[in-house]
């Protein structure tokens, strides 16, 4: 039921949406018909594949960045107070700046010739702060008495980490990792949007194009297109949290 009843609420809705959209005359500039919309992902299926997979791209290599810097990051600040009270302001400066403000400055930094590259810096200063944060606050959630173990014990200071730190923050992790896989893909169109160049073949360049040649039906295939694309992330990375901690963590014994 879990999965049938989302199922057939999204199918009556779209049942209801075909039946409404002919029955008030709606133009088809204004909103298309769910079946013209899939004409017009049949029509243009290869092109907007080709997109999708830009998108796929800039997404992915944002997040992979965002997962590895931010959990570089955290053990650094875990371990030395001093570098986390230096840093962590302008981390938060990073977080708290308007993407589509700076967007322009890093394209002209990292010039047009390298469009790909500036699309993946945008994305992942968008996707990197929650991963950060996350991660930080999962390394310093271990219970001070495994700690106290790991002293009688004689641990180093890696094996510590390894053996302790890192699978106690696994839960905190994976849920930074979920949040920081949508931002990532927000990040990535926002950056496509900014760039505002025949060059960015995205999905969200797909969006401005078509709408602006007002095939609307064509526009709303790329808009269901990217949000496939996120659920498909947020469900893999939910299995991936299963995969790991479905045996151990308590959150899955419920």
């Amino acid at each position: 039921m879990r999965y049938l009843l989302p199922f057939l609420l999204g199918l009556a809705l779209l049942t209801l949406w075909e039946i409404w959209v002919g029955l008030a005359g709606v133009p088809v500039f204004v909103l298309p018909a769910p079946s013209l919309i899939l004409a017009a992902l049949v029509d243009n299926f290869t092109a907007l594949m080709a997109a999708l997979w830009v998108t796929v791209k800039v997404t992915l290599l944002a997040f992979v960045w965002a997962v590895a810097t931010a959990v570089s990051l955290a053990i650094v600040f875990t371990r030395a107070r001093l570098i986390e009270m230096a840093l962590y302001p302008y981390v938060i400066t990073l977080q708290v700046t308007p993407v589509v403000a700076i967007a322009p400055l890093i394209l002209i930094w990292v010039g047009f010739d390298n469009l790909s590259r500036a699309l993946v810096i945008i994305a992942w200063i968008v996707a990197f702060f929650p991963m950060l944060t996350n991660t930080v606050q999962g390394l310093r959630s271990v219970d001070p008495q495994l700690h106290d173990l790991m002293t009688l014990s004689g641990a180093s200071w890696w094996q510590r980490l390894i053996y302790l730190e890192l699978p106690a923050a696994l839960p905190a992790m994976l849920t930074g990792a979920k949040i920081s896989g949508g931002l990532a893909l927000i990040g990535a169109v926002v950056a496509e949007f900014v760039a505002g160049s025949g060059t960015s073949t995205g999905l969200a360049w797909r969006i401005i194009e078509t709408g602006n040649r007002l095939e609307i039906a064509t526009m709303f295939a790329s808009l269901a297109l990217l949000s496939a694309l996120g659920i498909f992330l947020f469900y893999l990375l939910s299995f991936c949290e299963w995969l790991l901690l479905h045996r151990w963590h308590e959150s899955f014994r419920r």
